[in-house]
């Protein structure tokens, strides 16, 4: 999933970055207020990392009041000093879905964007789940009918949680390509048929649906009835 980290400390987004990153994430960053606002319009963002204290002329908190003016229902955890608690009030009652108090711990921040991230898509169990599907996403495992536990590499892991948090619906091969691979990387969109495919060997060829001529979508109770 692709996230957006707005922060005006490079040390701290260089932190952050790495963890989410290792942890399965694509991230990127911006450090000014007014290009994180623009950037977060953007739809294929999963979630915002948002820090309050911004310099500049807009700030964390202007930021958010846009979007949600905007009507933009992009998830947001905010970040903000520890001993802030007017900024944390003022950032919930803006819109914000969480806060996170500066200093923290990465696990911390990575548990609260994966919880975000299940409610944001009506998943209220402490794992992502779809029929006798689940996703283990701090083993980075797939848990099948029987108690079978299948081992991902880290493109798959990225594959399946993305289309298990969106359900039952389409999604392109230029989307996927988005949610798996930074800027950085330039990969050809044949990858993501290699990537489907391999894991279709995994978990079995019945839960990944091809939409033909836009996409691969996750096989649901929902989508039988």
């Amino acid at each position: 999933m692709r996230i957006l980290l707005i922060e005006d400390n490079p040390q701290l987004c260089a932190s952050i970055g790495q963890h989410l990153a290792a942890e399965g994430f694509v991230v990127d960053v911006v450090h000014e207020g007014q290009a994180g606002e623009e950037m977060g319009r953007e739809p294929h963002y999963a979630a915002a990392i948002l820090d309050l204290g911004l310099p500049g002329g807009c700030s964390g908190l202007e930021v958010l009041a846009r979007w949600r003016r905007a009507r933009n229902p992009l998830p947001v955890i905010i970040l903000t000093a520890r001993n802030s608690w007017k900024e944390r009030v003022e950032g919930i009652e803006a819109g914000a879905d969480d806060y996170l108090g500066k200093p923290f711990h990465m696990p911390e921040l990575t548990s609260r964007l994966r919880a975000l991230l299940r409610r944001s898509r009506a998943q209220t169990q402490g794992l992502l789940s779809v029929g006798d599907l689940t996703l283990d996403e701090p083993r980075r495992l797939a848990r099948l009918a029987g108690d079978r536990e299948v081992t991902l590499s880290a493109m798959e892991f990225k594959l399946l949680r993305c289309l298990m948090l969106n359900g039952n619906r389409v999604i392109s091969k230029e989307t996927l390509l988005t949610h798996l691979y930074d800027g950085e990387a330039d990969p050809d969109i044949s990858v993501i048929e290699t990537h489907v495919m391999r894991l279709r060997k995994k978990i079995g060829e019945g839960w990944i649906r091809t939409v033909r001529g836009h996409g691969y979508r996750l096989w649901t109770p929902e989508s039988e009835t």
